[in-house]
């Protein structure tokens, strides 16, 4: 790295950004930005010790063993973190609904209501919704959508630096696209057919979450195996999306594969399911891809992208870190050049 050269954690700043905007919706407020808090990585601690080995889960005679190793009160402890900063969330809304009714004769407006508010209005008309119900939701939907969409940015810039002429590709259709509006618009991303196959084999080849857990909900058999009812079953979507039965060379990042190719990720075809699939598939998924599409084109957009000096691209580590999600062990450090856009150019002569 040479001296005064900009490199930065984009693993963090894409952490952070995520949290921000699942944070706005389900909390009301960037959480993030409290030195105090330090929501996303509470997030990202709480997914990596939930998908942490437990002797407790497979050999109940050896729980102990969780407690040998450190695992329950690793787990003990972030759990308090979490539940005190829900009650703080909570407490907060409660204040905000109680000063406007005072201070209006109403609560807020409809439009403004974030998921706290509506889970907090819905207990009024259902005294069975308790505040431990709530903070569960609250849960699986910021820890759901954090890390697994921070992780899947996190991969598909890490594959694209490590193969630069498919990010060369990938900003000529996004500057194309855009041409010389103020800022890139949502709709925009229908039209950017390569970026799409990027967000794709992004997630075949580095799925955030690599098994899916299900219970068997009768006896049957499978390729000769008995499999019992009520029996844990976990479905290894990171084998099946490098499987040499159903792609052709797996291991390599080609998003080629998918142009012209009807295949999608709402869990029809079983040889792809990053979200899972059935009644129990991700709900989040519209939510999540238009975050990854979005942030993914305006970094494209804005950017030029580069290893820090003296790293060399066929280096770059991409070792995976195992728990809930699979996300990268060692941080993406990259250095970001400002792209002249053409517009700004006019802007300056105007």
């Amino acid at each position: 790295m040479e001296e005064g050269e900009l490199v930065i954690n984009l693993s963090k700043v894409l952490l952070t950004l995520t949290n921000n905007i699942v944070s706005r919706c389900a909390l009301g407020a960037k959480y993030e930005s409290s030195h105090e808090n330090k929501f996303g990585e509470l997030s990202r601690e709480i997914s990596r010790l939930l998908g942490a080995f437990s002797f407790g889960d497979y050999f109940l005679s050896l729980g102990w063993m969780d407690v040998v190793i450190g695992l329950s009160s690793k787990l003990k402890k972030v759990s308090q973190e979490l539940d005190a900063f829900f009650n703080q969330v909570i407490d907060e809304h409660l204040l905000r609904h109680s000063e406007s009714q005072e201070g209006h004769g109403q609560g807020r407006n409809v439009d403004k209501l974030d998921l706290t508010d509506i889970l907090l209005l819905s207990q009024k008309d259902n005294p069975n919704i308790s505040l431990n119900n709530i903070k569960a939701i609250i849960l699986d939907m910021v820890v759901g959508g954090t890390d697994t969409t921070a992780t899947i940015m996190e991969w598909a810039m890490a594959e694209l630096i490590k193969n630069p002429k498919v990010m060369q590709i990938a900003q000529d259709e996004v500057r194309r696209v855009v041409g010389n509006k103020h800022k890139l618009e949502v709709e925009d991303i229908k039209q950017m057919d390569y970026l799409i196959c990027i967000v794709k084999e992004s997630l075949r080849l580095h799925s955030p979450v690599p098994l899916v857990p299900r219970e068997s909900s009768k006896s049957t058999q499978i390729a000769g195996y008995d499999i019992p009812l009520r029996t844990k079953v976990y479905i290894n979507v990171w084998a099946i999306h490098r499987d040499v039965k159903l792609w052709d060379d797996p291991e390599l990042f080609r998003p080629e594969r998918f142009m012209n190719n009807s295949i999608d990720f709402e869990g029809q075809e079983f040889e792809f399911i990053p979200f899972g699939s059935g009644r129990r598939g991700c709900p989040g998924i519209s939510f999540g891809i238009t975050i990854v599409e979005y942030i993914l084109a305006n970094l494209l957009y804005y950017f030029n992208w580069e290893l820090p000096t003296g790293d060399k691209t066929e280096d770059l580590d991409m070792t995976e870190a195992f728990g809930l999600t699979v996300n990268k062990k060692i941080p993406l450090n990259v250095v970001p050049e400002i792209y002249a856009l053409p517009l700004l150019d006019d802007r300056t002569n105007e």
